[in-house]
């Protein structure tokens, strides 16, 4: 406890602080469009693509829902092996955090602490589809915000 300057006591200020207060899967699809037969020995390496996106809505004065989306598959048109779709979210609680610091806590910090376990989900989804583990290359979170902000496109909603 501190005092003040005439010695009452006071609470002491507290610093920036960022809490995961939940975390939870808002959307996952897996489609395994070829099965059984796509479950078979392939003799060329599918070619595998990745969609990331981060949004980030304002739920109370110090509350955020950040979600990262993350589509993709293996395989294309009829060679199709699987598709993805993934959203994953959590709320955060931002506090004492300075105004011009918020957008990167959110955007970047945050999607950061998320993606492990994204990327578990998805990669249990893909192995339960009959097909090995895709893991996820991480993500630089940090370069996506960068983008946003040199199309202009706005961080919160």
């Amino acid at each position: 406890m501190s005092t003040n300057g005439n010695g009452a006591a006071g609470a002491a200020p507290q610093g920036p602080a960022l809490n995961a207060l939940g975390q939870y899967t808002k959307d996952f699809s897996f489609e395994n469009p070829n099965a059984p037969q796509s479950l078979g020995p392939q003799q060329n390496a599918p070619a595998i693509n990745i969609q990331v996106n981060v949004n980030a809505k304002q739920l109370a004065e110090t509350d955020f829902e950040v979600e990262i989306k993350l589509e993709g598959g293996a395989g294309e048109g009829a060679g199709t092996l699987f598709k993805f779709d993934l959203t994953y979210c959590g709320i955060f609680r931002a506090i004492n955090i300075p105004a011009d610091q918020l957008g990167p806590v959110v955007m970047i910090e945050c999607p950061r602490l998320l993606f492990p376990f994204a990327r578990q989900i998805i990669a249990d989804g893909v192995r339960n589809g009959g097909f090995p583990p895709l893991y996820i290359d991480p993500i630089d979170f940090g370069a996506l915000y960068a983008q946003r902000m040199q199309q202009g496109e706005p961080t919160v909603a």
